[in-house]
């Protein structure tokens, strides 16, 4: 071998490690977001997401990389939307609530999956038990169903004298059917009558608001379901023009003009996720991880609304809300 040739070689086999680790350094984690909602309808929640990253490090496009899917309410997407992520090769997949968080199990593959707000895992068959979630799925509930009961006790110490209740669900979502199980004890025992309606999408919901009116339904109550959320303002304004007392599990919709909201605070549930990301990233498995449950939680009373509806909301009420709307 003649010495330039030598000295070639040599340099060039010294570079071998140096390009090596600066193709490693460039591959950095991708973190696919889904959302069953429309991206306005969730935008607080993953800026609260993106916080939690950034306070344990990961800030998007410089060590990290987040691609975001919306399916806008619409649970066929959601599919796609998923294979979509897969062909990307993402490290996790974080998702919102139930129903993304089935689609995912059932088409992510191994892809480690960590959902923010899923309803009630166990029931829904999500994982196996909270303690132990086993398999590639971890992360938080918001224990939705078990709070309806205290949702109709809220709207009923709002609005005395109601005694028929519309309840809009989604049937085909586990934990909106879930939802509306657990209302219907508590509203025996208080004697109101209840009147399901199943919305599936937009167009069903326009003729389950339709069919409401022509029950002359007196209050209204919504279950958690991505179809309802991305309408917010449709059901609020409703329930105002039909004078109809309404509450849902979300600040938001009090936002909208519905009378009272009750549920988790979402945005810090997604905040919390940020830490199972960041503990997947550092070789944790997501089987090992128990499910957390929340620890904050929000009611939110809309005044203006309380007002227009011609009712009086106890002091008591207004005292140990979190939000006043006026």
């Amino acid at each position: 071998m003649q010495r330039r040739e030598f000295i070639t070689l040599v340099a060039g086999a010294a570079a071998w490690p140096l390009v090596a680790r600066a193709q490693q350094a460039a591959k950095i984690p991708r973190i696919g977001l889904l959302s069953p909602f429309a991206p306005a309808d969730t935008a607080p929640w993953h800026q609260a997401f993106l916080r939690g990253l950034s306070d344990l490090g990961w800030v998007d496009g410089k060590n990290i990389a987040i691609e975001y899917r919306y399916s806008d309410g619409r649970n066929d997407r959601l599919p796609e939307l998923i294979g979509d992520l897969v062909r990307l090769k993402v490290d996790i997949i974080v998702t919102a609530v139930t129903n993304d968080t089935l689609a995912a199990k059932n088409a992510a593959g191994g892809i480690p999956i960590v959902m923010a707000a899923a309803g009630d895992p166990v029931a829904t068959g999500i994982v196996a038990s909270l303690a132990r979630p086993g398999g590639n799925i971890t992360g938080l509930s918001q224990m939705n169903p078990e709070l309806n009961g205290k949702r109709l006790e809220l709207l009923k110490e709002i609005a005395p004298n109601i005694s028929s209740l519309a309840v809009f669900l989604n049937p085909e979502d586990p934990i909106s059917a879930l939802g509306q199980n657990e209302i219907e004890l508590p509203a025996r025992k208080m004697k109101i009558e209840v009147h399901s309606f199943e919305v599936r999408n937009t167009l069903d919901l326009d003729k389950a608001l339709q069919e409401a009116t022509k029950a002359r339904v007196d209050a209204l109550a919504i279950m958690p379901n991505p179809v309802f959320v991305t309408n917010l303002k449709l059901i609020a304004d409703f329930a105002i023009q039909n004078r109809v007392p309404s509450v849902f599990h979300l600040r938001e919709y009090a936002k909208a003009g519905g009378l009272v909201s009750y549920g988790v605070d979402r945005a810090d549930l997604f905040r919390r996720a940020a830490t199972f990301v960041d503990k997947i990233l550092k070789g944790a498995n997501p089987a090992d991880l128990p499910i957390e449950q929340p620890t904050k939680f929000e009611l939110t009373i809309n005044l203006k609304t309380a007002k227009a509806l011609g009712l009086t909301v106890p002091p008591k009420l207004l005292l140990t809300a979190d939000e006043v709307i006026e």
